[in-house]
């Protein structure tokens, strides 16, 4: 990895992450919601999905030594989980995608360190 992907791989690797975080406490909220404002938070929810999916379509472009599609059939696992109604469940497929992206951040971070950069 260039030193250039390593700090968009790192750059994109925190944001993706802190998505990931936002969704699986959002969907852990659903279960105490009534039937309508759930849907409202389903809704929510599947924006936010939305957005950390143009960013990793975004990592893939810029650090694409990455197994960035790994991540995003991962998260379409759990997008298509969310619109079947079974949000809760798939906390545990992010749980999966955020090891993933994390594994990522670490790469970079090492290759930043390696390179005197951090």
């Amino acid at each position: 990895m260039s030193v250039k992907q390593a700090i968009m791989a790192f750059s994109q690797s925190e944001k993706i992450k802190s998505g990931i975080v936002w969704i699986s406490h959002l969907l852990g909220g659903l279960v105490d919601l009534p039937f309508q404002e759930r849907q409202g938070a389903e809704k929510v929810i599947r924006g936010v999905v939305g957005m950390i999916s143009q960013e990793i379509h975004l990592a893939k472009n810029l650090a694409p030594d990455e197994p960035w599609d790994e991540i995003d059939r991962a998260l379409d696992q759990c997008r298509a989980m969310i619109n079947s109604g079974f949000g809760p469940e798939s906390v545990t497929e992010l749980t999966r995608v955020l090891s993933m992206v994390t594994n990522i951040g670490q790469r970079s971070m090492t290759t930043l360190k390696d390179n005197g950069l951090l």
